[in-house]
Formats: structure tokens, sequence, C-alpha cells
């Protein structure tokens, strides 16, 4: 009777689906296309366009506490932590569009309910502004559409602003971008995944299995070359953030 049990058993599971693919996070949003910049609204609509899992951006504080998206710590030589948003507010992009604030940017991402938007929070210049910084976003973040429809995440390299939106948001997904530290440490600090840089998972296939393991996720970073995105397929994580989000979603759909 056990072996008859056993035996159904191994056949419902090879009934049932396999895992999730690997799934496409657009850095900075789906820049690398015309009309686009990074960190733009415009790479945002282009994002969503292409049907991604997520788009990423970067977020800075201004000094009187307004939150804007912007990857550099400057934008046109204006340093935006020491600058007050008045002073930089009509700062354009590369694309002619002003700098966004992050209100606008979940304003306008909310539209899209079916993709994620992954807010890198970037390391200030002290330990008192990253907080305050977390702070100012949480607040943002929590008044927002998104959040309440489901589509926020939160990464940093900063390992206590990580640990700080796991605090404060034990409902949104919270990844580690440094990548010096196990799963096993992060999972202890309420941290969900790694987000690494591709080299560093290439080696690192324990920490993978041992992230799966604790029902943790992994991402890498930031893969653009296709032998590349069908290595990090192969290894078995679950997200790849590329410049390249189109050409990744059709090397990752082939096969299926």
């Amino acid at each position: 009777m056990k072996k008859i049990i056993c035996s159904l058993f191994a056949a419902v599971l090879l009934a049932l689906p396999l895992a999730s693919q690997t799934k496409v996070i657009a850095h900075r949003g789906f820049w690398k296309t015309e009309g686009s910049a990074q960190n733009s609204i415009a790479a945002l609509e282009k994002a969503a366009d292409a049907q991604v899992y997520g788009a990423e951006f970067d977020v800075w504080v201004t000094r009187d506490g307004v939150a804007v998206i912007n990857h550099n710590k400057d934008i046109n030589g204006i340093v935006i932590e020491k600058t007050d948003y008045e002073d930089l507010k009509g700062e354009k992009l590369s694309n002619g569009e002003t700098i966004p604030t992050l209100k606008e940017y979940l304003k306008e991402g909310a539209r899209h309910r079916k993709m994620k938007l992954i807010l890198e929070l970037k390391d200030h210049s002290t330990d008192k502004n990253d907080m305050r910084a977390v702070e100012i976003v949480a607040e943002l973040v929590k008044d927002s559409k998104a959040y309440r429809r489901g589509q926020m995440e939160f990464i940093s390299f900063d390992y206590e602003m990580c640990k700080k939106f796991a605090e404060l948001f034990p409902d949104i997904p919270v990844a580690y971008l440094n990548g010096d530290k196990s799963p096993s440490a992060l999972k202890k600090v309420g941290i969900d995944g790694l987000d690494y840089h591709k080299t560093i998972m290439a080696v690192r296939k324990d920490w993978l299995r041992e992230a799966h393991n604790l029902g943790m996720t992994v991402n890498v970073w930031t893969v653009n070359k296709d032998a590349s995105i069908l290595k990090m397929k192969e290894i078995g994580v679950d997200f790849i953030t590329t410049d390249h989000p189109v050409r990744a979603k059709e090397l990752l759909e082939q096969g299926e």
C-alpha cells in the first residue's frame, strides 16, 4: 500500500507545473529605446509596454526632504542631497523630461497594475540622512495607490536601510544588493531576498540553493549579454535586472 501511495504522490508531483520562469526587471526602467531616459517617466511607461515583471528605479532625498528619481548623487552637476528641491526641479533628463519626484513616479506606476515598482533607495552621505530618507520614502509609499495594489518592492545596498524597510513594511519584499551577506543572515533580520551582482551568484550557487530553501528570492544585476542571461536562467535565479528587457524576455521565453 505504501508503494502505491508513494507512486501516486510522485505522479502528482510530475503533473504539477514547473517553478515559475525567471522574470525580467527593467534596470532604471526601459531606457535604451527611443524617447526614453534612465529613471524617467517615459522609461517607466516603456517598461510597462514591454510587459516585464518590474521596473527598477533609484531614489534620493533633497536637503529639504523631497524624494526624487535619479541614479547618480547629482543631476547635471547639482548634488541632490545638498540642494533644495526648488533649485533642481527644473533640471532635465536626456530625453527632455524634468527630474521626477517619487510622488509623481508612484502615481504613474500605479496606472500599470501588473508591473512591480522596484524602489532602490540610494546610500546617502550619513547614517542620519539614510534613516531620514527611509522615513520620507516610507510615508510616500504608504500614501500611494501602488502600495495598496501590492506593486511595491524595496532594494538597497545599505544593510541598515533594508532592515528598516523590512521592519516598516513586513508585507513588502525587501532585497539586499551589496553581495556580502548569506541568505540565512538576511532571513534572520526579515530581509526577503538576495539581489546580487551576476558574478557573485555565478560562483555562489550554494547561496542560491540556500535562499530557495529558506523561501527567499534571488535576483541578479545587471545582466545584458545573451550568454549571461541564459546562464542565469540555467542556474535558476528568480529575476534578472537588465538594460535590455525586451531581448531578455525573448531569450527567457525560448523553449517554454
